[in-house]
């Protein structure tokens, strides 16, 4: 199947193709038979951190073969433009109770490490069984905190994505594909 031209940015911005479709889909499976071998008989939680997780996470809990829980929460720091917010900006906590559990915080994209770390900070206080980080996209040249993350699909560097659910200015969540914003300044 060939994908889809994508379309053109506001303002004249271009972007070009980072990760395909195929080979998305074929990294978020590995990831699913990883955690469903990991987790075997354990219940976990997976939080997704909205909105950029939303693409990423439909299609993993399609390929995790367990029985899980999905909770979500709402949170940002990129708020608007290319640059991120040194400011993380998070919605309402989540409604379960995390204690005892095992959680699995579910980004699409994990760069400064700010959000993460707080994410992890708030679950933690509910003292869960154990606390992990699956990403499908880690930019570990922009980590400003260190996080431990187990599951990761693959490293964007230090590149602005949109598609697959990542956005710019709320725009191309839609993309069926990972693309890069070009002139990133």
């Amino acid at each position: 199947m060939k994908l889809p031209m994508p379309p053109k940015p506001a303002a004249g911005k271009e972007f070009a193709l980072l990760f395909a479709q195929d080979i998305l889909a074929e990294r978020i499976a590995e990831l699913g038979q990883e955690i469903s071998k990991d987790y075997a008989g354990k219940n976990p939680v997976l939080v997704g951190v909205l909105k950029g997780c939303i693409v990423f996470i439909a299609d993993l809990i399609r390929h995790i073969s367990i029985p899980v829980e999905l909770e979500f929460i709402n949170a940002s720091s990129y708020n608007g433009g290319l640059h991120r917010d040194s400011t993380v900006k998070l919605g309402d906590e989540p409604e379960i109770s995390f204690r005892g559990r095992h959680v699995l915080v579910v980004e699409g994209v994990v760069d400064s490490g700010n959000t993460a770390n707080k994410i992890m900070n708030l679950i933690r206080r509910q003292e869960p069984a154990s606390i992990e980080i699956v990403t499908l996209l880690d930019k570990t040249k922009c980590r400003e905190i260190a996080v431990d993350i187990k599951y990761r699909g693959f490293d964007a560097e230090n590149h602005f994505v949109i598609g697959f659910g990542l956005d710019k200015d709320q725009k191309y969540r839609n993309l069926p594909f990972i693309g890069r914003v070009l002139n990133e300044d």
